[in-house]
């Protein structure tokens, strides 16, 4: 029996061979090289032939260098570009047979695992946050390999498959329906059954699972209450929900960030679908809480903090902003107790502290202080030890502002100092920007607190914020703008200069509405209301403040019932038929901002605050 022949040689025999018959003209594409690889070079053994194919190439080059005569050059130039033809082809082998590797591996993965745990290891799996992630094709690929196996393993598969259909048939949809109507809404806010693309979708996915859950959002009802009350689910269907909106999400972002003739809109738009498809999976994983169901609960928020941990990573992530251009009323407080949840299970990383922060933003609006308190100061600490200065100075800053909202303004202008001085010695323009304003606005209220009439006293507090204006417009970032404008405006209105106050709310409101911050907006509409009732202007007052109070209560901020208060102020004081007929004078304007649902739900916001005076 003759003796192997060392795997070394071979290789080198194999490389010596392709050089051959390619000099000789045999090759016609770079696919016969590939093909020869394939064939002849095992899985496992791709070091010991690149060391191989390293050899020859530096033969090779010696060779060149060396050569005189230039028939013998002429011929070596030709095995060298054969050799290199070898190298580009096994980087491609090499490539193939990694996807091999870890398909095989992640079902080896799944094979050995509990039952219980199959999903969760399939989720991780198709992570976009994977390096590399999967493609289509390669989990086309696994989805293949499960659906060979046992049937539980199957149902896995199957998911996966169906799925990929599904997204076949929405990827055309993805977004048509953008050019149906005025401005694209992602989230829930807006008249039931048009809403962004829900609808369109839920016709066109043929699939039972992902159409309920699409005609759910459309309609305004509960995902929590629709995934309770559904039978036969099982980890199939779950799959296949899971890669229907893992494709629409990521594909909406793909496409939002090309938006090269406005990349501030494209950028509002992704942060949009982020928030949205993580209030999605935080929402049905509280419909299927409870024992029977708790993987699939589980599941779902695996799901959001992949869509979350994504999400921090994008240069546009808000560090200064709320979740509010996508969210309305009830639906907004659910989403943030939904996404409470799976944070409270993930350790402190960088990604954390900056979910933290937006969602402290959200909980501050909300007038839920101690829970913006705990995020805060535990986003602080987290991005302090991971070393992210902007997440940490916009983290004393929110804390100012929390400090601000209950009137504690020592401590609020303590933060806004230290944040201050942390952005100026980091470079970080925007973290200075918003802490100027945050400082100047805590003084001018701290000075009125204390009754100090001294010029310089404000004088001072309106530089600050004068200079966080200037450097938010220098920076072009319309977030920090619309704040330090509101907050001028506010200050004025405080110090009695309505006019003043009017011109400052006015541009703070449209860098707002820019922004997509609903509060803000919300804020300059109500604080400019006040300063059209100092300037006895009935009919401005009743149009701003009606719009403050619907925008600020859509959102669950406390504020809405200080314009409401004051539209009933003006009820009282005009008569309600004078009253009514001014409102309506604003109706176009109004319309034009929160529709005519809106317009037409005023009536009952002024009933519930008129309710909770009794």
């Amino acid at each position: 029996m003759p003796e192997p022949v060392p795997l070394r040689d071979r290789y080198l025999e194999l490389i010596d061979q392709i050089v051959a018959i390619t000099l000789q003209g045999k090759i016609r594409s770079k696919e016969q090289v590939y093909q020869m690889l394939v064939q002849q070079v095992s899985a496992g053994t791709g070091e010991i032939f690149e060391r191989c194919l390293e050899q020859r190439v530096q033969e090779v080059q010696a060779q060149i260098a060396s050569l005189q005569d230039e028939l013998k050059l002429a011929k070596a130039n030709r095995v060298l570009r054969a050799t290199q033809t070898i190298v580009g082809e096994y980087g491609r082998w090499q490539q193939e047979n990694q996807v091999s590797a870890a398909i095989a591996s992640i079902v080896n993965q799944i094979t050995q695992a509990e039952e219980g745990d199959r999903l969760s290891i399939l989720l991780s799996a198709i992570d976009a946050n994977q390096t590399p992630a999967l493609t289509l094709e390669q989990i086309q690929q696994l989805a293949k390999t499960l659906q060979t196996l046992t049937p539980e393993v199957q149902l896995l598969g199957q998911g996966l498959a169906q799925g990929l259909g599904a997204w076949q048939r929405l990827s055309p949809h993805l977004v048509s329906w953008i050019y149906d109507q005025s401005r694209p809404t992602l989230g829930f806010a807006g008249a039931p059954g048009q809403r962004g693309p829900w609808v369109l979708w839920a016709k066109e996915v043929k699939s039972y699972f992902p159409e309920a859950v699409f005609q759910t959002i459309a309609q305004n009802q509960s995902l929590s209450a629709t995934v309770a009350n559904q039978t036969g689910i099982n980890f199939a269907a779950m799959v296949e929900l899971a890669v229907v909106l893992q494709c629409l999400q990521r594909g909406l972002v793909e496409w939002f960030d090309k938006l090269i003739y406005d990349a501030k809109v494209g950028a509002k738009l992704s942060i949009s679908t982020f928030l949205t498809f993580a209030a999605i999976w935080s929402q049905l994983a509280n419909g299927f809480n409870g024992r029977e169901k708790q993987v699939y609960a589980d599941a779902c928020f695996q799901i959001t903090l992949q869509i979350l941990r994504t999400f921090s990573q994008q240069e546009y992530f808000p560090m200064y902003g709320g979740i509010f251009a996508s969210f309305a009323g009830d639906y907004l407080r659910e989403a943030l107790n939904y996404l409470d949840t799976p944070l409270r299970r993930v350790e402190g990383t960088q990604a954390k502290a900056r979910i933290l922060t937006l969602l402290g933003y959200s909980f501050r609006v909300q007038g839920r202080y101690e829970q913006a308190y705990e995020w805060h100061q535990q986003a602080l600490e987290i991005a302090r030890t991971a070393g992210d200065r902007p997440c940490e100075i916009a983290n004393l800053n929110h804390l100012s502002r929390t400090y601000l909202a209950e009137k504690k303004y020592t401590e609020a202008i303590n933060y806004s100092q230290r944040a201050v001085i942390l952005s100026r010695q980091g470079g970080d323009s925007l973290g200075e920007a918003n802490a100027l304003a945050n400082l100047g606005y805590s003084e001018v209220f701290q000075a009125q607190q204390l009754e100090q009439m001294e010029p310089e006293v404000y004088e001072s507090a309106i530089n600050y914020l004068e200079q966080g204006l200037q450097l938010s417009e220098k920076l072009g970032d319309r977030q920090s703008q619309a704040l330090c404008l509101s907050s001028l405006g506010i200050a004025k209105v405080v110090l009695g200069d309505p006019l003043r106050a009017i011109a400052y709310l006015e541009r703070g409101w449209q860098a707002a509405q820019f922004s997509g911050d609903l509060y803000l907006q919300g804020l300059n509409l109500a604080y400019m209301a006040e300063a059209y009732h100092h300037l006895q202007n009935p009919e401005k007052t009743i149009g701003t403040a009606a719009l403050a109070m619907y925008l600020l209560e859509q959102i669950g901020a406390k504020e809405w019932q200080q314009s409401a208060g004051l539209l009933g102020i003006l009820q009282g004081q005009l008569g309600t038929e004078t009253w009514q007929k001014l409102l309506a004078q604003n109706r176009p304007q109004i319309i034009a901002v929160i529709g005519v649902d809106g317009y037409d739900h005023l009536p009952k916001l002024l009933e519930k605050y008129q309710r909770s005076l009794d």
